[in-house]
């Protein structure tokens, strides 16, 4: 490929073209409309680029619970804490190290002495038991399909003796059909996540589309990326039609990465769990099967997380209406003022994929 004819995803023309044709259809279809994006990183995109400033009016873009670290609950972080209060190194990735639980961080305990280290991968948690064999080494793995997959590797390659999976993973369909039944969210359609789906496939999201009879179009993370997207699901709408598309076919297929799911589903298995501010959800949670179960930190340690009562702004924090579609972070009363990034009362204001983060960060719907 010539430097002429490498792909650009961010030519201004292109983008207005999209737009042009988004507004045409919004024409056509004479009534608000609602979609709802399913990742921390399409919400980077948009508000980083102000994507929201360019569309037509009418057309509300909302968003949904894609930051798995937003969605990690508070019981999951203290049973973290607890570890690494007891002695072990506590291993995880760096947007995990200041989630609140009920009453510490692991920033908290880390100030106090615990030995919590950020790590970049599951095979560096690895990496880090290896050179400290006299440790327990705790890897506490958040994310959703893809980076569960190389947790799953790394159980699959024979880990040391000495490390263990404090799992947190969660598989995100369950999660979108919860939204899709709550009264109040409204969507008419959902942009998938992109990444997700170079694991799992687009074929994944047929049983939803049939079920709820909404649209669902998988999409990647540049500015004509996400523009793309919304032209496809508008074009559902418009038509009044259901179906499934992939706009991000440089990257996924229809069945994903076989082997890596082949890797996951050998190691966990799905099980009903709560999604911070949202709900309980079936088969939402990812938790280790029986034959793994030496590297299963809450069946190796007995785990007594800190009890009390949680900060009580918690009670006033919009995290969960935010990750549910129902409120927008600005909302909140919290917002930029009690909660920061430097002191976040709820998970939105921590992760470089929280909607509440990105929103101070670059101003949520900037008029430009």
């Amino acid at each position: 490929m010539t430097a002429e004819q490498t792909l650009q995803f961010r030519e201004p023309e292109a983008a207005n073209a999209i737009v042009d044709r988004l507004e045409s259809m919004m024409d056509e279809i004479d009534e608000d409309v609602s979609v709802m994006h399913v990742c921390g990183s399409h919400e980077q995109a948009i508000a980083k680029f102000g994507l929201r400033t360019m569309l037509p009016e009418g057309l509300t873009v909302r968003m949904g619970p894609g930051c798995p670290v937003c969605v990690t609950n508070m019981p999951e972080v203290d049973e973290a804490v607890a570890l690494a209060r007891e002695g072990a190194i506590v291993a995880t990735y760096g947007d995990m190290y200041r989630v609140p639980g009920t009453e510490s961080s692991l920033g908290d305990v880390s100030a106090r002495g615990a030995t919590v280290e950020v790590v970049y991968s599951a095979s560096e948690a690895v990496a880090l038991a290896r050179e400290n064999p006299d440790r327990e080494v705790v890897f506490f793995a958040t994310g959703f399909e893809t980076t569960a997959a190389p947790t799953a590797a790394v159980l699959e390659a024979d880990p040391p003796s000495n490390f263990s999976v404090l799992s947190a993973h969660k598989y995100v369909p369950p999660a979108m059909e919860v939204v899709a039944e709550l009264p109040d969210t409204d969507i008419d359609g959902f942009l998938a996540a992109g990444h997700a789906a170079v694991i799992t496939g687009y074929g994944i999201f047929e049983p939803f589309v049939q079920k709820y009879h909404t649209p669902v179009v998988v999409g990647g993370f540049e500015p004509l990326d996400v523009l793309l997207g919304l032209e496809r699901l508008l074009e559902y709408i418009r038509d009044g039609r259901t179906g499934l598309d992939n706009a991000y076919p440089r990257c996924v297929t229809r069945a994903g990465n076989t082997v890596a799911l082949e890797t996951l589903w050998n190691v966990f298995e799905k099980t009903t769990g709560e999604w911070r501010g949202i709900a309980e959800i079936p088969d939402a949670n990812l938790v280790l099967r029986e034959e793994y179960a030496e590297y299963d930190a809450r069946k190796r340690f007995d785990i007594d997380p800190e009890g009390g009562e949680s900060d009580p702004l918690t009670n006033d924090c919009l995290c969960g209406d935010i990750m549910a579609g129902t409120a927008e972070p600005d909302e909140c009363s919290l917002f930029g003022e009690e909660c920061t990034p430097t002191n976040p009362v709820g998970a939105c204001m921590v992760s470089s994929e929280g909607p509440c983060k990105i929103w101070l960060e670059y101003g949520g719907t900037p008029e430009i």
